[in-house]
């Protein structure tokens, strides 16, 4: 099973129970991004395991390589000994050594075609858990902002925000009420400054009607 199917399944699980219990999306995004970032750190370490394993196996196909090499040399020594009979059993040791290296050859290379999957697949969820990374900031503003909206959507639906409007309208007319009261009040009430200002008026008349009488005089 490769890496994307088994994190399909865990994602899918926790996002199903999500829904079910109608989890903020926020919190979906970031758990969806959290279970790719520890399937990423769990395949790197199985990849660093596989390595190890690899480098295991190439050293056992070098050792048994070496024992086939060793038994090929021992079995010519046996002949030039005329020891056949030693050099049977040595030929008999050197192909179990050569079909332990040619086994453990078709194993690593085995063990080299998932690592290059493996590598494969790591690359990509990497690319996607980048992506990821990059869209939820944009998730994260467009969630607010449907909260916000929604928010003030509910409130213009309810009767508070008239009733607000309404109660202000009321102390408006109060005001003005008041101001209306004291304008009233100032009607027919003669100011110090109104007294002079007739005073004023009054010795400008006299003044015309006396220039007025001298001049019918004349």
């Amino acid at each position: 099973m490769g890496i994307f199917s088994r994190f399909a399944d865990i994602v899918n699980s926790n996002i199903t129970s999500l829904l079910d219990k109608a989890e903020d999306p926020k919190k979906m995004v970031r758990l969806i991004i959290q279970e790719m970032e520890d399937t990423l750190v769990e395949v790197r370490s199985n990849s660093a395991s596989l390595i190890a394993q690899k480098k295991e196996l190439q050293r056992r196909v070098t050792r048994a390589s070496n024992q086939e090499a060793e038994w090929q040399a021992k079995a010519e020594l046996a002949l030039s000994k005329e020891r056949d009979d030693l050099a049977r059993g040595a030929l008999v040791e050197k192909q179990k050594c050569g079909e332990l290296a040619q086994l453990l050859s078709s194993d690593m290379a085995q063990l080299e075609e998932q690592l290059i999957l493996l590598k494969e697949e790591v690359i990509q969820l990497q690319s996607k858990l980048d992506e990821a990374r990059a869209r939820q900031k944009s998730m994260v503003i467009r969630t607010d902002t449907a909260s916000s909206r929604l928010q003030v959507k509910k409130q213009l639906d309810t009767n508070k925000i008239q009733d607000s409007i309404d109660k202000f309208e009321m102390y408006e007319r109060r005001v003005e009420d008041l101001e209306s009261q004291v304008e009233a009040q100032n009607i027919g009430a003669r100011s110090l400054n109104d007294e002079f200002a007739e005073l004023a008026a009054q010795d400008a008349i006299s003044d015309e009607l006396a220039a007025l009488k001298k001049k019918m005089k004349k």
